[in-house]
């Protein structure tokens, strides 16, 4: 499996569960760091809690495992690093306040899985 299709695969668990504007970025040409973000938003502590446990289900059955995960206890930002794809999980007033898409997009490197 391609690191795009985990990404993908990881954006479509996410709108399944009802993650709000969740977007894949392609960011293998900006940074070392990962060859994708994936950024998804939850109205609510318990939706971004069930939206990240959502993508640990989706990682188990590819075989991967988080290397590092921070923020699922306060529920607000919850990031989950699997080495080429990079989680972004935000309450909704965190996201427009950190704008993670205005720094990393490019204007060509973006795929929207769900637009309201």
């Amino acid at each position: 499996m391609t690191t795009k299709e985990m990404a993908v695969k990881i954006c479509e668990a996410l709108s399944d569960k009802k993650g709000r504007d969740v977007l894949m970025l392609a960011v293998e040409h900006m940074t070392i760091i990962a060859d994708y973000f994936v950024i998804a938003s939850g109205n609510s502590v318990p939706q971004v809690q069930a939206l990240s446990d959502a993508v640990e289900e989706c990682a188990q059955e590819m075989g991967l495992s988080p290397r590092r995960s921070a923020g699922y206890r306060e529920g607000r930002w919850v990031i989950q690093d699997f080495g080429d794809v990079v989680v972004h999980i935000f309450h909704q007033q965190e996201r427009e306040f950190y704008d993670l898409e205005r720094l990393w997009t490019d204007g060509d490197n973006a795929t929207w899985f769900n637009e309201d």
